[in-house]
């Protein structure tokens, strides 16, 4: 049976094991700064309490930008995530999935590949999260909400998403963060040739 872990983040300013929350849910950030971000401003403007990243952040530079938000940060390590060493001693509790984390009053598992949760994994979680797929996804299974926020980094499906998590309405929603004003002139300039 999964072993839960109640968190309370000292800055979320709510009872963060039994109170609702509101999270920043990340995949798949490929130390792609400017599209992290693009995501860590979105976050900001909604007011999330904590992040949490399902796997992927490739280098310590990336998670350092992450840690920078000064938001309580949660997560897993990726099938990329070749500096493991540098990137833990950024943030020591970081290991490989699953994580079992008490966040809001809701039981979340935190993965990077969805097949490697084992079924009382998926049975013991209010809610499931993972990345590796790089295509965002939330649905519902067996009444468990299942998120998926897609790829921050927007690398191989050419868009930057990520995803806002309501642990007491239970619903996530996609969200595809702007990117800073000079990449969109670029982008436009494209579009015009």
């Amino acid at each position: 049976m999964p072993r839960w872990r109640a968190e309370r983040p000292a800055s979320a300013g709510c009872c963060a094991g039994k109170g609702a929350m509101k999270l920043g849910v990340l995949a798949d950030t490929h130390d792609h700064l400017e599209a992290l971000s693009g995501a860590l401003r979105a976050f900001r403007r909604a007011k999330v309490q904590a992040i949490l990243h399902a796997g992927d952040y490739v280098a310590p530079f990336a998670l350092q930008r992450l840690l920078e938000a000064g938001l309580p940060v949660y997560g897993v390590f990726g099938n990329c995530d070749g500096e493991r060493a540098g990137l833990t001693k950024l943030l020591p509790d970081l290991a490989p999935g699953p994580r079992h984390l008490e966040l809001g009053g809701r039981k979340i598992c935190l993965v990077h590949v969805r097949e490697t949760l084992s079924h009382e994994d998926r049975e013991a979680s209010d809610i499931v999260i993972f990345g590796h797929t790089h295509e965002p996804l939330v649905t519902r299974d067996e009444g468990r909400l299942v998120l998926n926020p897609g790829e921050c980094c927007g690398w191989t499906t050419g868009r930057s998403t990520a995803a806002l998590l309501d642990t007491q309405a239970m619903t996530a929603e996609i969200i595809q963060p702007s990117a800073p004003a000079k990449v969109a002139r670029k982008q436009q300039k494209e579009v015009r040739k």
